[in-house]
């Protein structure tokens, strides 16, 4: 984030904040139980809109048609969610069956088809029971409202055990605008482009050229920024949506208010891929890493995501262990140029390493440390200026439990 706050993060605020957004929800039977599983947000007006995608080479049929919508003018006006099965590895069927989702939407809110993008999330392989999906979407339109952040919240999670919503106000051009987001993600999370799910709106005027650049410039620092369990999911996708009904002259790099807008747009992002890293499955700590002085920021990266993606790392954070030898092995097997002579390592405020050497530190201070719900990892190479930080969440017993058990 930008070291100026030219943002007020706004306490209630959800997708909804932003002018000319409603949501909800409500369970059309795809979850054993009660909780909702289909969901939408929908603008009053074509939005600009953007999106970034897995890069998994199995991407999901509804990434596939929302991609679709988006380049076709560049604007989306509603987002139809289901959560509870992914629609993903399922051949042609599954194709038409996400064509299907975005013509029915489309056809009860009463929107441009090419306006509706359609996603999905939960266990693979599994036809959409369609019957189930369309009678929700008939429903759906009398549940979207003002104040339907959190039911819309709630019919994206999976394992989830929280909701995860955020909104800033920025300044632009004299008007006050909002930028709000919500996300679900709780497993299968190493991002190679976004977050499992993320929804993000709006009421700025943008075109969506400069809101895509915006998009992929926060998602290296953020949403790729987080792992849970190393596995990177068919689903992963985040996707803005532009209104512009805050009034004002168009955003764009060159307006006076361009990084003031960008800083809060960075927030939230941060805020949901670290909220999604601390609900990580069977987690109970958040670890937060970073690198500096590595030979470049995308060295840095690599290096933080080799520390935060140790299954050895973080069974030692779960059992409160200061093994720093862990976490200089992920450094040295990252891949990236390290200078075996020069590196220092800190927990929280304990040296534990110092230009690649031992350094006494109080044990019992250590353990005392590691037993809080946020770790603090610091990296130190000496080598140059690059410098990334991270999110990842401890390796427990019930990581375990969770997922040997999940389609049953």
């Amino acid at each position: 984030m930008s070291d100026q706050v030219s943002f007020t993060v706004v306490p209630e605020g959800t997708v909804t904040t932003p002018k000319g957004f409603r949501a909800g929800g409500l369970h059309c039977g795809l979850k054993k139980t009660e909780r909702y599983d289909l969901g939408a947000i929908l603008c009053d007006v074509p939005a600009s809109a953007a999106g970034v995608y897995t890069l998994n080479a199995f991407q999901a049929a509804p990434l596939r048609v929302t991609q679709e919508s988006i380049a076709h003018s560049g604007k989306l006006q509603a987002m139809i969610v289901n959560s509870g099965n992914a629609n993903a590895c399922t051949g042609q069927q599954g194709e038409d069956d996400a064509r299907a989702m975005r013509a029915a939407s489309a056809k009860a809110l009463g929107v441009a088809e090419h306006h509706v993008g359609v996603t999905s999330t939960g266990v693979i392989g599994e036809l959409l029971p369609m019957g189930k999906v369309l009678s929700g979407i008939e429903q759906l339109p009398a549940k979207l409202k003002l104040d339907g952040g959190e039911d819309f919240c709630q019919s994206i999670l999976t394992t989830d055990l929280v909701q995860k919503m955020t909104c800033v106000r920025v300044v632009v051009g004299g008007k006050e605008v909002h930028i709000a987001g919500a996300a679900k993600g709780s497993g299968m999370i190493h991002p190679n482009m976004a977050t499992m799910l993320g929804f993000m709106t709006t009421d700025v005027a943008i075109e969506s050229e400069y809101l895509q650049l915006l998009l992929s410039r926060i998602t290296d620092n953020t949403f790729n920024m987080i792992t849970v369990d190393g596995d990177t999911s068919t689903n992963d996708m985040v996707v803005v949506m532009a209104s512009g009904l805050a009034g004002g002259d168009s955003l764009h790099p060159g307006h006076p208010d361009w990084e003031a807008f960008a800083a809060g747009f960075q927030y939230v992002g941060e805020y949901l891929a670290k909220a999604i890293a601390r609900d990580g499955e069977g987690a109970t700590k958040l670890i937060e890493t970073t690198v500096i002085g590595a030979e470049s920021d995308d060295a840095a990266r690599k290096i933080v995501k080799s520390i935060i993606g140790s299954s050895l790392v973080k069974s030692a954070v779960y059992g409160a262990d200061a093994n720093w030898g862990r976490i200089i092995a992920a450094v040295g097997y990252s891949g990236q140029p390290v200078n075996v002579n020069t590196v220092d390592i800190r927990l929280g405020d304990i040296a534990v390493l110092e230009q690649s050497r031992p350094v006494k530190f109080d044990e019992e201070a250590a353990l005392v440390y590691l037993k809080t719900d946020t770790i603090q990892i610091h990296v130190n190479l000496h080598m140059g200026e690059g410098k990334a930080t991270g999110w990842g969440c401890d390796l427990t017993y019930d990581y375990v439990r969770i997922n040997a058990a999940y389609r049953t």
